[in-house]
């Protein structure tokens, strides 16, 4: 299996399997001299962990992040670091059915398709717990952006119920298990998921990302645009089906003068002050200096109690009703992974721009 690999100056590698004895990643172009110990990632870790309410999976995790190599008395090396996260409640005979039958909605049949062969214990290498690997490297991610950049993700839809954005209150967001801004809509949210949980179903959600304090300058035309890495990065994420940059598909309705990013002259020695952010914090793919935002809509869960038409690996027609512990809804979840490949990004775009600025 190939392209396990992200970034370009800074290049991360993940590895393992749901089921393996452990997870990790190996982070490679890590510029020397950083603050990095165990106790810089393991709160970005600790967010994404499952089992910490009912509305998550109940797999009893502690993601505790071990620091390998890439680092001499808390400070990064520039040497590559490798990060291991012990997997410790796996329950792999709640995956027997799965090995004779496809899941619908899952990558069971494409792995087999592919490859000719495929772990069914928890998805294997599809399973959305090799994100936890990717939110340790995003956290060292965020140790070459520093302070000044600041990321935050949240559930902006649940199965279809928005927000209110008069009601937008980022405080909230770490108060209730749905990452949710709006206090009134994750009360909501509560009976959606019981109800969907209790039918043995899932729901979707819309999870938003806003980088703030990126400079103006990042990113590179025509092949390297800052837009179209980070629509990669959402899209390499579990389950993500579409993303949206500023206001996405809502732009194509608009006229031109009401996209317009409108720009007035700014405080003395800073840049422009713009009326509007339509375009998401970008333009030629290259950072504006205003907060980048990015919306990415995540399907529901594949894996549920309600029975499905399925084949089995030899043929045959049935149908699959998925045992075990899932999230249902695994949009839940994603809010810290998504904060986390936007901070890959951003420290790649930071380095290319060094590299070919000298800034």
């Amino acid at each position: 299996m190939s392209h396990n690999s992200f970034g370009h100056l800074f290049r991360i590698t993940t590895w393992g399997e749901s089921h393996g004895p452990a997870i990790g990643v190996v982070v490679d172009g890590c510029p020397p001299g950083l603050p990095l110990t165990e106790g810089h990632i393991q709160p970005f870790l600790d967010r994404r962990r499952p089992g910490q309410s009912r509305f998550t999976t109940q797999r009893q995790e502690p993601d505790q992040v071990e620091i390998l190599s890439g680092t001499y008395e808390g400070l990064t090396t520039g040497t590559p670091i490798s990060l291991l996260i012990r997997n410790v409640d796996q329950r792999s005979k709640d995956y027997a059915a799965v090995a004779r039958a496809y899941r619908p909605g899952h990558a069971d049949f494409a792995y087999d398709a592919k490859y000719g062969l495929r772990d069914p214990r928890g998805g294997g290498r599809a399973s959305a717990r090799e994100t936890a690997a990717r939110v340790a490297a995003g956290a060292v991610a965020r140790q070459v952006l520093g302070e000044g950049v600041r990321i935050h993700a949240y559930l902006v839809e649940l199965g279809g119920d928005p927000i209110d954005r008069s009601r937008f209150d980022l405080a909230e967001v770490d108060r209730n298990p749905f990452f949710c801004p709006d206090r009134d809509a994750a009360a909501r949210w509560e009976g959606l998921l019981d109800s969907a949980r209790k039918a043995g179903s899932s729901l979707g959600a819309v999870v938003e990302v806003v980088a703030e304090g990126v400079p103006a300058g990042w990113g590179s035309p025509v092949y390297m645009k800052l837009d179209s890495q980070l629509a990669a990065a959402m899209m390499g994420i579990n389950a993500v089906k579409g993303v949206e940059i500023g206001d996405g598909f809502a732009a194509a309705r608009l006229r031109g003068e009401e996209n317009a990013d409108r720009m007035r002259p700014g405080a003395e020695g800073e840049g422009p002050r713009f009326l509007s952010n339509h375009a998401g914090g970008t333009a030629g793919g290259i950072s504006t200096g205003q907060p980048i935002v990015v919306r990415l809509a995540l399907k529901p869960t594949s894996s549920i109690l309600t029975p499905v038409e399925t084949i089995t690996t030899t043929g045959e027609a049935t149908e699959i009703v998925t045992k075990g512990r899932h999230d249902p809804c695994v949009g839940i979840r994603a809010a810290p992974v998504a904060e986390a490949m936007m901070a890959l990004v951003l420290a790649d775009a930071k380095l290319m721009h060094r590299g070919q600025t000298g800034r």
